[in-house]
C-alpha cells in the first residue's frame, strides 16, 4: 500500500457530501487530471459527520509535472474513508483534513489550511444535490472492495 500524495498542493478544490449514512461522495479538481468523482464507504468524523462542505486551497500549485505524478489517480476515486475531519488530532490546530484509501489499497492525504473549506447550509448544499444524487446512484449498488493489506516487513518499528 503506498501513499501516492500527502499534502495539499494539486488539489484546487471540491465538495464532499456526507448527508447519506455510510457514504461520502464528492468532486475535487486536481492538477493535470481535472476533475474527480469520489464515491467512499464510510463517514466523516463526528465533528463533521452528516455534513457537506466545499473547499478551495489557498496554496493550490499547476504544476504541469505532476501529471505523471497523479496518472494513476483516475477520474473516479472509489474506496473507503480513513478520516475526514476540520479537527482531525488533538494536538494539533484545527483543519482541513481529508484521508482514504481506494479499492486498490492506495492511500492519500489532503491537508488543507484552516479557513480553505467551509460547512455548507442547507439551502447551500441544494446546488450539489444532482451532482451527489448521480454519483450515488452510479456506484450504491456496485460492491466496494476493502483496501489490500499491505505485506509485513518483517521488522518491528518501536
Amino acid at each position: 500500500m503506498a501513499e501516492k500524495f500527502g499534502g495539499y498542493r494539486w488539489v484546487k478544490s471540491g465538495y464532499l457530501d456526507n448527508r447519506t449514512q455510510g457514504m461520502v461522495v464528492g468532486t475535487m479538481v486536481f492538477a493535470a487530471v481535472g476533475p474527480v468523482d469520489f464515491y467512499l464507504k464510510g463517514d466523516f468524523k463526528p465533528d463533521i459527520a452528516g455534513r457537506i462542505f466545499s473547499f478551495t486551497n489557498s496554496r493550490f500549485s499547476d504544476d504541469p509535472d505532476v501529471a505523471s505524478r497523479l496518472a494513476d489517480l483516475g477520474t473516479f476515486q472509489v474506496g473507503t474513508v480513513s478520516s475526514i475531519s476540520f479537527d482531525p488530532h488533538p494536538l494539533l490546530d484545527p483543519h482541513p483534513y481529508i484521508e482514504w484509501f481506494s479499492s486498490e489499497g492506495d492511500h492519500y492525504r489532503i491537508e488543507l489550511r484552516e479557513g480553505d473549506a467551509r460547512l455548507l447550509e442547507p439551502d447551500e448544499a441544494l446546488r450539489y444535490e444532482e451532482a451527489s444524487g448521480k454519483i450515488r446512484d452510479a456506484y450504491a449498488a456496485r460492491p466496494v472492495p476493502l483496501p489490500a493489506k499491505p505485506e509485513p516487513a518483517g521488522e518491528e518499528w518501536f
